[in-house]
């Protein structure tokens, strides 16, 4: 993994932003897997600000709550017009179905598109307990993409976009781990004192189902971007061993 750690969220948004810049520059063709949540929401501004040209970059999102149409004002299809796509226009853009007939159906549909058309970067947040995508605590480490229950502390952490948790869906359609760690270049972003838990068993951790970020531990091209906050338990474990550990880990920041 390389580690980059910032001093403020947006400095750690600013050096994602840039990074997924520079990888779209010059190409022809390009497909880029994006998240919903809070965390993207600050580079997607970037991309607006930017008018940032994404007319050859295919789009793939990670995952779309069941039971919520494309329409409905907090599906992700929603979050990701509003916050992206109707200002920045991609070649094509992709989400799974939450209304699909049949979840189990769409969920084999839009693992073949991703496997299909093969994700060149990844943008990925972190979840409170481990959780990327919709991979919650539990999860196989080989899985593709499939329905999942979602945790009560996942649908806690969600309520805010909703009128009350009862709102909150219980299901979702999501990229596996498996289909995540086939993008050639993951980077994800974390920001904040209540992701620093996760951060630090993703980093530090061997590869386990209880967290599931630590199989990125296994990805030959991964760039963490943290803020400060993001960081603080691991530069806790890290200054512990002394001080050159932590200047390593700390060699980088906005």
């Amino acid at each position: 993994m390389n580690i980059l750690v910032a001093n403020t969220p947006q400095d750690a948004e600013q050096i994602a932003y840039t990074l997924i810049k520079e990888r779209l520059a010059g190409k022809r063709e390009f497909v880029l897997g994006l998240a919903t949540g809070s965390t993207p929401v600050g580079m997607y501004k970037m991309f607006k600000q930017d008018r940032l040209d994404c007319s050859h970059v295919t789009s793939v999102n990670l995952d779309e709550y069941i039971g919520l149409a494309p329409d409905h004002p907090q599906s992700y299809h929603h979050f990701m017009e509003e916050k992206l796509f109707d200002d920045v226009p991609f070649k094509e853009s992709h989400v799974p179905r939450g209304d699909a007939p049949d979840p189990e159906q769409e969920t084999a549909r839009y693992e073949a598109l991703v496997r299909s058309i093969g994700v060149d970067l990844q943008l990925l947040g972190i979840g409170e307990n481990g959780h990327i995508a919709f991979n919650e605590p539990g999860t196989a480490l080989d899985a593709k993409t499939h329905v999942t229950e979602l945790t009560e502390s996942t649908r806690e952490a969600n309520r805010r976009f909703f009128d009350s948790i009862d709102e909150v869906p219980t299901q979702a359609i999501t990229m596996g781990l498996d289909t995540i760690m086939n993008a050639r270049e993951i980077v994800l972003v974390a920001t904040g004192t209540r992701k620093a838990e996760a951060v630090h068993h993703m980093i530090e951790s061997v590869p386990t189902i209880e967290w599931p970020a630590t199989i990125l531990q296994a990805h030959p091209s991964v760039t963490v971007v943290l803020d400060k906050e993001a960081a603080s338990r691991c530069a806790e474990a890290l200054q512990a061993r002394g001080n050159e550990a932590a200047a390593r880990f700390f060699s980088i920041r906005a």
